[in-house]
C-alpha cells in the first residue's frame, strides 16, 4: 500500500443559518479482493471500565466501541465528518438541530435503533449521579449544569420514533462534527435491564458485533464478528477482528514478524529504526491526531500555588525534546509547540507563552531554586507508566535529563498495564506525575482543550479549573467564523502555557505496520487502522 502524508482538512463552522448534514457515502477505494469470512487480528490494550459508550474515553475500549457500534456521523480517513445513522442533520440557527434517523435500523438483538435509544443514553451519560467519564460530552445541551443532578436534559427532546430534537445553550455550529464519539453512540433498551453486565458484552448496531457469550476475555483478547444485518457506509470487507490484548508492544511485534498478528498498532521502541524497512510498503508513519503530556496534578506536594507552577516550567525547559524525539522515537514523534496537534486547522507555533516549551537547562534551574526558596524539594521525582506500551525508553531518557538539568533525583514508576494507570488516575489514588496523552475524539482544536481542561471535564486528568480560561472555550465554541475560533481557542491556550496543567512533549505520529496477508490497511487522521475495509487471503 502506498503511505502519504495526510493532514486533516479545514472544518468549518457554518454562519448562522440553514445548516445541514445530509448524507453521504464513504469515500473509501473498493477493498482489494480477499476472504469476506476471513478474520483479522489486531493488537490492543485492555479497556479501563465496561464497555459503556458514555463510560469509556480511552483507546483499548474506544477500538471497541467503534467498532460494534455506529454513531449518527463517522470520520473518514482524513476526519471529514459523514452521516451513518443519521438521514440528516439539521437547524436553521446553529443551535437547534432536528436529528432524523435511517429508517430500519436495529441492534445486534433486534431491539430497533430509534430517536429513544439515543435521547435515553445521552441522559444517561449527562446525569452526574451516573459519574461517566465522558458526561462532559454534554454540557452544551440546554438543561445541563454541574450544580445538581439531572435525570433528562430540557436540551433533547423525542418528536417521533425517528426524529429528535437537540437545543444548546448558545450557538455552536460545529456541533453536529462531534457526533461520531463514542458518547454519542446510542443504547438498545434491554442494556437498561443489567447495565453493568451489558457493558460486560455489550450489543451494539455497527459493522461488528461481540462474538457470543466470553467475547471479552480479560487481559487475553476480544473477538468480534461481522454484522450481516449492518447496511451503513461502513460494512465489513473481513469476517472480524481478534483483539489480542498484549502485555507489551514488543510481544505483539514479535507476533507480527512471526506471521501470528495481522496488524500492529504502534511499533515499539526496538523496532522504530527497521520497522519501516522490513515492512516495507506495509508499514504507516505519518502524522496524526494525537500528542503526548505529562500532568502533575496540584493536589501533589511541591505541586500547588506558585510554587507548582515554577516548579512544572522548570521541567518543562529542563526537558530535551528534540533530543528525546530523535534518539528514543528516530524521528516518528516531533517536539511539542502547544497543546493541540499540527494535523488540526488552527494549529500554531507561535502562541504567547509557549517559549515554556523551550530546553533552555540554565533557566530550569533558576526556577527550580524559586520554587526551593518557597518549599525545598526532597526525594525523587517519579513518574508514572503504562509497561504495556512502547514508554518505558522516553520515560528513562527524561527522567535522566531532569536528573541532570535540575540536580535531583527521578525515576520512572512503571504501572503494569494501561488499565491500571488509568485506573488510579480517574480515582485520584495516584500519588505521582503520570505519563498522558490524547488521541482525538473529532478533528478540532476545541477537542484537544475542552475535554482535557475544561473545569469537571472527564478527561481532566488533574482536575485543573480556570473560569478565564473556561470562559474563551465558550466564546470561541460559540464562534459562527472560522478565524474567530481559532482566535479565542489560541488565547485559551495562552492560559495553559502560564498555568501549565500538564507539560506537553510531543505529537504523536500514527505507526503501524501489517503482514502480507492482509490488503486495504490504512491508518486514519486520528492514529487507528480503518478495520472494516480490511480483507486478507488465507
Amino acid at each position: 500500500m502506498k503511505i502519504k502524508r495526510i493532514g486533516v482538512g479545514a472544518i468549518a463552522l457554518a454562519a448562522a443559518g440553514a445548516l445541514t448534514l445530509a448524507g453521504c457515502s464513504s469515500s473509501n477505494e473498493p477493498a482489494a479482493e480477499g476472504d469476506s469470512t476471513a478474520v483479522i487480528s489486531v493488537n490492543n490494550t485492555e479497556p479501563q471500565n465496561p464497555l459503556i459508550p458514555t463510560n469509556t474515553n480511552e483507546v483499548g475500549g474506544g477500538l471497541v466501541l467503534q467498532n460494534i457500534f455506529a454513531g449518527l456521523v463517522y470520520y473518514d480517513a482524513e476526519g471529514a465528518a459523514h452521516n451513518d445513522v443519521a438521514e440528516s442533520i439539521e437547524t436553521d440557527d446553529a443551535q437547534t438541530y432536528t436529528i432524523t434517523i435511517r429508517e430500519g435500523l436495529t441492534f445486534t438483538n433486534g431491539d430497533p435503533v430509534d430517536a429513544e435509544s439515543f435521547v435515553t443514553a445521552w441522559n444517561y451519560g449527562a446525569a452526574l449521579d451516573n459519574a461517566q467519564l465522558s458526561s462532559y460530552f454534554f454540557e452544551p445541551i440546554e438543561g445541563f449544569t454541574y450544580d445538581e443532578n439531572v435525570d433528562e436534559l430540557s436540551g433533547l427532546e423525542v418528536v417521533d420514533d425517528l426524529t429528535f430534537t437537540v437545543t444548546l445553550k448558545q450557538p455552536e455550529s460545529d456541533f453536529p462534527l462531534r457526533l461520531g464519539y463514542t458518547a454519542y453512540f446510542p443504547l438498545p433498551a434491554s442494556a437498561w435491564d443489567d447495565l453493568e453486565a451489558f457493558g460486560e458484552n455489550p450489543v451494539g448496531n455497527g459493522p461488528y458485533m461481540m462474538d457470543g457469550e466470553g467475547a471479552w476475555q480479560h487481559n487475553e483478547r476480544i473477538d468480534v464478528v461481522k454484522n450481516e444485518d449492518y447496511d451503513g457506509p461502513r460494512e465489513a470487507q473481513n469476517g472480524g477482528i481478534d483483539m489480542i490484548l498484549y502485555a507489551s508492544t514488543d510481544a505483539a511485534y514479535a507476533d507480527l514478524q512471526g506471521g501470528n498478528l495481522d496488524i500492529l498498532q504502534d511499533v515499539p521502541d526496538s523496532a522504530l529504526e527497521t520497522f519501516e524497512t522490513e515492512f516495507e510498503g506495509r508499514s504507516v508513519n505519518q502524522p496524526g491526531a494525537a500528542n503526548a503530556t505529562i500532568t502533575i496534578p496540584e493536589r501533589l506536594e511541591h505541586f500547588s500555588g506558585e510554587e507548582g507552577k515554577l516548579r512544572r516550567a522548570a521541567i518543562s525547559h529542563a526537558i530535551d525534546r528534540e533530543e528525546v524525539t530523535d534518539v528514543i522515537f528516530n524521528g516518528t514523534r516531533s517536539p511539542a509547540f502547544d497543546f493541540t496537534s499540527p494535523v488540526i486547522d488552527g494549529y500554531s507555533e507561535d502562541i504567547p507563552g509557549s517559549d515554556v516549551l523551550e530546553f533552555d537547562p540554565e533557566l530550569a534551574k533558576e526556577l527550580w531554586a524559586e520554587a526551593d526558596a518557597i518549599s525545598p524539594w526532597s526525594g525523587t521525582f517519579e513518574l508514572a507508566y503504562n509497561a504495556d506500551g512502547p514508554n518505558q525508553g522516553w520515560v528513562d531518557a527524561v527522567a535522566n535529563q531532569l536528573k541532570n538539568n535540575l540536580e535531583i533525583e527521578a525515576a520512572g514508576a512503571p504501572v503494569p498495564t494501561f488499565a491500571e494507570l488509568r485506573t488510579s488516575v480517574t480515582e485520584e489514588t495516584i500519588t505521582t506525575p503520570f505519563r498522558t496523552g490524547w488521541q482525538a475524539d473529532y478533528p478540532s482544536l476545541y477537542n484537544f482543550l475542552g475535554p482535557l481542561y475544561g473545569t469537571g471535564a472527564g478527561s481532566n486528568d488533574g482536575k485543573y479549573s480556570n473560569p478565564e480560561f473556561d470562559a474563551l472555550l465558550e466564546e470561541g465554541a460559540a464562534a459562527t467564523e472560522v478565524e474567530a475560533g481559532i482566535e479565542k481557542f489560541q488565547q485559551a491556550q495562552e492560559i495553559l502555557f502560564e498555568d501549565l496543567p500538564v507539560i506537553p512533549l510531543w505529537y504523536t505520529n500514527g505507526l503501524g505496520a501489517w503482514g502480507e496477508q492482509v490488503d486495504n490497511v490504512e491508518f486514519g487522521w486520528d492514529t487507528w487502522p480503518i478495520l472494516n475495509q480490511v480483507t486478507k487471503s488465507e
